[in-house]
């Protein structure tokens, strides 16, 4: 079955002066404030497209790994996902790098490496990325 979700985004002025409001529709969980300077400096308590992409990329990479390492047997204890997506004025998004901790009972680091990498492919907020380079990070944890 399809799922649709919805945000919507409202921008005041133009884009380095400008700013605007970004909310998660579907949810109702919040409404964020957004810059261009949240986007090239610091964050100074706004967001960014790329900061909520990274959210996305995390959660989705989180969830997908969990469901290959169920698939193979595994339950994890704990899969910690951080998401650092790479923003270059003029270029655009260049890249995911996503970097995983997780505490898995029972598994070897060669079969925790080999689904992290399947995870990073099946998931799917990756293949809506597929034009920028991802990387991945995995460590296993005892």
């Amino acid at each position: 079955m399809a799922a649709t979700r919805s945000a919507n985004a409202v921008w005041n002025g133009n884009l380095t002066e400008g700013s605007g409001t970004t909310s998660l529709a579907s949810s109702g969980l919040g409404t964020f404030e957004v810059t261009w300077k949240a986007r090239t400096e610091a964050a100074n308590g706004k967001t960014s497209p790329e900061e909520l992409i990274a959210a996305a990329h995390s959660a989705c990479f989180s969830m997908a790994f969990s469901n290959e390492l169920a698939k193979a047997g595994h339950t994890p204890e704990e899969v910690r996902t951080k998401a650092d997506v790479t923003f270059v004025p003029g270029t655009g998004i260049t890249g995911s790098h996503l970097t995983v901790t997780a505490r898995i009972p029972g598994i070897s680091e060669e079969e925790f490496q080999k689904i992290a990498g399947e995870a990073k492919v099946g998931c799917p907020v990756s293949g809506a990325l597929a034009s920028i380079d991802i990387t991945l990070e995995a460590t296993l944890e005892s």
